[in-house]
């Protein structure tokens, strides 16, 4: 039982080392230095290295799955919704 007790505690601590969300919004500030974009709810995303920031405008509609890492919301993937689609 002690066993099963430390297995469920060990696996709780490891759920809550990385937490996965999704969000969407507007681009209103892109910051190429820091490879940061942040939304119009003024929260900020850390983009990766792979990302075209030339391809990312302020008002641009985007959706961001992100995991936070140290304290840092870390982009994992990125849609640019057509906004042409009805």
């Amino acid at each position: 039982m002690r066993t099963l007790i430390s297995a469920v505690a060990a696996t709780l601590l490891l759920s809550t080392a990385a937490f996965a969300g999704q969000t969407e919004g507007l681009i209103k500030k892109i910051d190429k230095d820091t490879a940061t974009l942040t939304l119009d709810d003024g929260k900020s995303y850390k983009l990766n290295a792979e990302t075209d920031l030339d391809a990312l405008k302020p008002g641009m509609d985007i959706v961001i799955a992100y995991d936070v890492t140290n304290g840092e919301n870390v982009i994992t993937d990125m849609e640019l919704p057509d906004s042409s689609a009805n």
